[in-house]
């Protein structure tokens, strides 16, 4: 039974376009295997907790000797965050751009999976990636044009770093639903939206 883990990182509610493309992306999965299951997590609602020096030592160091109950829990969390991402066949993740980059929030979720010896291990070859084996589709909502304009392709550090991330965690399955434009008026905006559609269509098409 394939197992579907859902990532929503847009503070925007039902504004949201990357909310819209996840929900459809979820949606065509669920079509093409109804049994599925789904693991559905919001860290826009509910965001992990930036890495502190505190926190470093303990979710990352592991440092572990005289936790405190919220240092306890934060330790609690991060391994439920990685387990449930491990546990995933297929991971759907909602990105919007921010400023060239992802929300805080879906970083502060990326920091927690990065465990040495779960998703990634350091050998005498360099680092090698433990999470392999999955696909990971990304709903990629933009204001203006990246992806088909060379001159701003170097402004692109929102694909380009979720693509380098999930490639360490060793995931090479990556495919990107872009909705591009959105900022550039209605109907651009709905162009953008039928284009996405016609990747989703496509991705289910070729699987």
């Amino acid at each position: 039974m394939t197992r579907i883990l859902q990532i929503d990182s847009s503070p925007l509610g039902a504004a949201s376009v990357t909310r819209q493309l996840t929900a459809s992306i979820v949606e065509a999965l669920r079509k093409a295997e109804p049994a599925a299951e789904l693991a559905y997590r919001d860290v826009a609602a509910n965001p992990p907790d930036h890495l502190s020096g505190e926190l470093l030592q303990v979710v990352k160091f592991r440092n572990l000797d005289g936790l405190n109950d919220r240092q306890k829990a934060e330790l609690a969390l991060t391994d439920e965050l990685v387990e449930e991402f491990l546990a995933a066949d297929v991971v759907v993740i909602g990105a919007p751009m921010y400023n060239f980059s992802i929300p805080t929030q879906l970083k502060a979720w990326i920091d927690r999976l990065a465990q040495v010896g779960r998703t990634f291990r350091y050998t005498e070859k360099g680092p090698e990636g433990l999470a392999g084996g999955k696909r990971v589709i990304v709903a990629s909502g933009r204001g203006g044009v990246y992806s088909s304009n060379p001159a701003l392709a170097g402004l692109d550090h929102q694909e380009a770093y979720l693509r380098t991330v999930l490639g360490f965690f060793g995931i090479t399955d990556v495919s990107f639903v872009r909705a591009e434009g959105v900022g550039m008026g209605p109907d651009a905006k709905a162009a953008a939206f039928a284009k996405a559609d016609e990747t989703i269509e496509s991705l289910f098409a070729a699987a």
